[in-house]
């Protein structure tokens, strides 16, 4: 299977996606900070997807020996120095995570539960109780449930699939418009996140992810096949968040006209 052929078998779940009702329900730094609060998770597992990656297409343990695919090790390792070390708005190391947890205290969302939740989170081999038992809603668990199995699946190619596909490139472009018309300025933090991923997520992420992919497949159509179906279902997985968020920011609307 080629990768344009596969694109188009993921094209309708990715214009679901690209068309979700979600969008157009944030309006406002409130719907931003309901929002973060859920989407935290994401961002977090994300560096786990990422790391499982770097474990498989890197050498990190000793002794040393050259990576199977250098072009493709220097993508995984690239990306692990921007998402675990960037630098922040104030020049300071730190993590994408820790920089959107940082945005989050500035919009005033709770950051408390989602670190008493991560925290929680141990064991890979414990994992999935850890998720099923914590405070979460059916659709942040069955999220992060997905992406920890195929972790726990230990082949790369899936790990690739899900970290390639079901990942928004939406959000950052719609939430700078909301933080500007909110005031220059007043949420430097965010804002600075915001304008990083889009830089960083740009023209040279995508193809570089997408060469791994065929790397990890090469003529192997039962793999090109797994590849296909956990990318569906990542991006399936991704809907049904965004369908639970939705659902919270309508629920908070609701209450609000209800208060008047």
């Amino acid at each position: 299977m080629k990768i344009e052929n596969m694109e188009q078998e993921l094209r309708p779940l990715r214009e679901q996606l690209k068309n979700h009702p979600l969008y157009a329900q944030l309006d406002s730094v409130t719907d931003i900070k309901i929002f973060m609060e859920s989407h935290v998770y994401a961002v977090w597992d994300f560096m786990s997807l990422l790391k499982a990656l770097q474990q498989h297409l890197t050498c990190v343990g000793l002794p040393w020996h050259p990576a199977r695919d250098t072009s493709v090790a220097r993508f995984i390792n690239e990306i692990v120095l921007e998402e675990e070390s960037d630098f922040n708005e104030k020049g300071e190391a730190k993590s994408h995570f820790e920089m959107y947890m940082d945005a989050m205290e500035e919009v005033d969302a709770d950051t408390q539960k989602a670190e008493a939740i991560i925290s929680s989170f141990t064991n890979l081999k414990t994992i999935s109780s850890q998720i099923e038992t914590a405070e979460l809603h059916q659709a942040e668990k069955n999220f992060l449930q997905f992406t920890f199995g195929v972790i726990n699946s230990g082949q790369p190619h899936l790990i690739a699939a899900a970290f390639t596909f079901g990942r928004e490139d939406l959000i950052p472009d719609m939430f700078l418009g909301i933080i500007e018309q909110s005031g220059a300025g007043k949420y430097r933090k965010l804002e600075y996140y915001l304008k990083r991923h889009i830089e960083l997520d740009g023209d040279e992420h995508g193809p570089l992810a997408m060469r791994m992919i065929q790397a990890l497949c090469g003529s192997d159509e039962q793999k090109w096949g797994d590849v296909l179906e956990y990318s569906k279902q990542a991006l399936q997985y991704r809907i049904e968040f965004w369908d639970s968020i939705a659902e919270k920011l309508k629920e908070n609307k609701g209450n609000l006209v209800n208060a008047l």
